[in-house]
């Protein structure tokens, strides 16, 4: 009978129980996460292509032996500019100084000897008149002047080449530029030809830059140059300007202007050489630095703008999350172009007024509710850099 009692008992307790949780509330919803969002940045970007290349003197100048001999002294500072005419090497002068007196005295030699022919040919000429020589004599001693007179011509001859290769012994600049380290040193033997390679000048007033650019940008500057008439061929070059950015990230102050293009598009990668000439008075340019070549292509208007952060990529296909009037969140497929300075420019997919998600991604899936906050899509220290052109 107790036994039965307390099963009673249970049934009733398990029964309160069971209508007690009966009675609890269901759990409150989850509340929308908070994002914040910014509408796209509206205005006019420039769109610039751009490369890499290198500086170079606008003349690269290679200092050869042109003859040989013994590095007598050198009278040049490397790294520093020097002037046409300056005196850069000198070989030593003595078998050269030999060679030209053992030529002179060859040539005083025949010289002599052309003169005794024009006086036997004088004396001569009068005395076959009257019979007193016989015509041979005559024109025998006519050959013999003749052949003086060749012999004079090339000994002459042997003594310019002498005097020229005498004027070798002192190497001078042939043009002014900025000269580089020496590849010999005093008493270093050096020999005419592709080997001799003393040294390097370069002129850097206007300094050159070169690069390869791809085939389509070959033919966006082609066609902004291409009118056919000289004048407009000029304006139109003038205004296709490079920017030169330098390995610190600072862009040189003065624009540049296209002075070459290569004849034809390497096949192999597609790409054709080109080179920029920039001013550099104040020689702070070398050659050899390392150069970003930007140039402006086009201006698009109105374009629409929003932060990097706010582009995500999945298999070569760019999105963005917007959030709807409703506070639900879709995400968009888009079509980005070129950065412009913390933005990116987005071609198709966006109206302006959209608004895009830019912090808090992680927190939300296509179809949530968010509770949304605008903000500011740059900040407003950049907003003075609005106008910052697109790279």
């Amino acid at each position: 009978m107790p036994s039965r009692s307390r099963r009673t008992m249970l049934f009733v307790s398990t029964a309160l129980f069971v209508a007690c949780q009966g009675e609890q509330k269901a759990p409150p919803p989850p509340q929308p996460a908070k994002v914040n969002v910014c509408k796209p940045v509206q205005r006019d970007v420039k769109v610039y292509f751009e490369v890499i290349g290198e500086t170079r003197g606008n003349t690269e100048i290679e200092i050869r032996a042109r003859i040989d001999g013994f590095v007598e002294s050198i009278a040049f500072e490397p790294g520093k500019l020097v002037s046409k005419g300056d005196l850069l090497y000198t070989i030593d002068p003595r078998p050269f100084e030999a060679a030209l007196a053992q030529a002179r005295a060859a040539l005083a030699e025949t010289e002599a000897r052309a003169a005794q022919a024009r006086q036997d040919v004088a004396r001569y000429a009068p005395l076959v008149e009257k019979n007193a020589v016989s015509r041979q004599t005559f024109d025998t001693s006519v050959a013999v002047e003749k052949a003086a007179v060749a012999a004079v011509a090339a000994a002459t001859a042997v003594v310019e080449r002498a005097e020229i290769d005498l004027s070798y012994t002192r190497i001078l600049a042939p043009e002014d530029g900025l000269i580089g380290k020496t590849e010999v040193y005093v008493g270093t033997l050096v020999s005419r030809g592709q080997n001799a390679l003393l040294t390097r000048i370069s002129r850097v007033d206007p300094i050159h830059a070169r690069a390869s650019i791809a085939e389509r940008d070959y033919l966006a500057i082609a066609r902004r140059i291409g009118p056919k008439d000289d004048q407009r061929r000029a304006e139109a070059r003038a205004e296709a300007t490079f920017e030169l950015i330098l390995a610190d990230g600072t862009v040189h102050p003065h624009p540049g202007t296209l002075v070459f293009l290569d004849r034809n598009v390497d096949p192999r990668t597609g790409t054709i050489l080109f080179e920029a000439a920039f001013q550099n008075s104040d020689r702070l340019l070398r050659p050899g630095q390392y150069a970003r070549l930007r140039c402006q292509m086009d201006v698009v208007k109105d374009a629409l703008l929003v932060p990097q952060r706010a582009v995500q990529e999945m298999q070569g296909a760019y999105h963005l999350m917007v959030v709807g009037a409703d506070g639900v969140v879709a995400q968009r497929l888009v079509t980005t172009a070129e950065r412009v300075g913390p933005l990116w420019r987005i071609a198709t997919g966006l109206t302006a007024d959209d608004r895009v998600l830019v912090d808090g991604l992680q927190k939300v899936r296509p179809g949530a509710k968010v509770e949304a906050t605008v903000v500011a899509a740059e900040p407003e220290a950049g907003a003075a850099k609005g106008q910052q052109e697109s790279k």
